[in-house]
């Protein structure tokens, strides 16, 4: 079994689509090109940022294909859940033979799993496969909330589930996981907003929306906390802030795309469900793209 330390930024990255609806492929490896040139430290392609319901097994395998040529070394962790054990095992069999350096497993969403039932949902998960896997717990999209105690749970049975992407908004409970977690679990923000706070108090690091858009500021903010440099880090957090609370004015990714569109560096266009951002939010992400660049 490999081991694997994830700390830092990790980009949560976005799929470019093309006017016509297809993926633009080209887009997608010019914006890792810029991730990699921005010094960010992992890349998370095939999540919930990149639409991965709305994209078809051959548009996955492409992806991660990509992802793999141009992450210049860096580890991915890889988007593979589904909200049935049987639909994540055929992610992870789509995906296993490209190598990931880890999958990202979320919590089964709309199902609303117990705690037990979470529990031995990944426990099988982590059985059924040697590609290290970290745990995304995000209940406002899924519907159930993992406790750290069953994120420790399954820390303490489990040697290759190597971490969590903690996206519950809630401090009290990714400070209780930072608090108790074993040698070599990483907890990691999912929230953008958080991290400061998180990775301030023991956190290795986030899986990023904003650095879709500021990959070069919020990876420098994330490296200030790694080496303990409270004001350098304190600064960025709050240059950034008004960036992470535009990319959640409606769902993610949308804002996030309306933000790179307006980058010139890839269309806003999103598949359905999802629709583009409104005339509201263009305007309020032009006022802080103006402001941080």
């Amino acid at each position: 079994m490999k081991k694997l330390t994830l700390s830092g930024c990790g980009t949560a990255l976005l799929t470019p689509f093309c006017e016509d609806g297809s993926v633009d492929y080209a887009a997608y490896a010019a914006s890792i090109d810029r991730q990699v040139a921005a010094g960010v430290h992992f890349l998370v392609p095939l999540g919930t940022t990149a639409e991965t319901p709305a994209l078809t097994p051959e548009e996955k395998v492409r992806l991660l294909k990509i992802a793999k040529d141009h992450a210049a070394g860096r580890p991915l962790l890889v988007g593979c859940g589904a909200n049935s054990f049987e639909g994540t095992m055929a992610n992870i069999r789509l995906l296993e033979p490209l190598g990931p350096d880890a999958f990202l497993v979320v919590v089964p969403y709309y199902n609303k799993p117990t705690p037990e039932g979470q529990y031995r949902y990944f426990k099988a998960v982590a059985a059924a496969t040697q590609v290290p896997v970290v745990i995304y717990n995000v209940p406002g999209r899924t519907g159930a909330n993992m406790t750290a105690a069953t994120a420790l749970r399954l820390a303490a049975d489990c040697p290759n589930i190597i971490g969590i992407k903690e996206a519950s908004g809630n401090y009290a409970q990714g400070s209780e996981l930072i608090r108790r977690a074993p040698d070599g679990f990483a907890v990691l923000s999912g929230d953008d907003d958080l991290t400061f706070a998180l990775m301030a108090t023991g956190a290795k690091g986030v899986v990023s929306v904003a650095s879709n858009i500021a990959p070069a500021e919020v990876a420098a903010m994330a490296e200030a906390l790694l080496r303990d440099d409270i004001p350098a880090a304190r600064a960025l957090h709050h240059r950034l802030s008004p960036l992470y609370k535009a990319c959640f004015l409606e769902s993610n990714p949308i804002p996030a795309k309306a933000a790179m569109a307006q980058l010139g560096l890839m269309t806003d266009a999103v598949r359905l469900p999802l629709a583009p951002a409104s005339d509201a939010t263009r305007a309020a992400l032009a006022s802080v793209l103006e402001d941080l660049f």
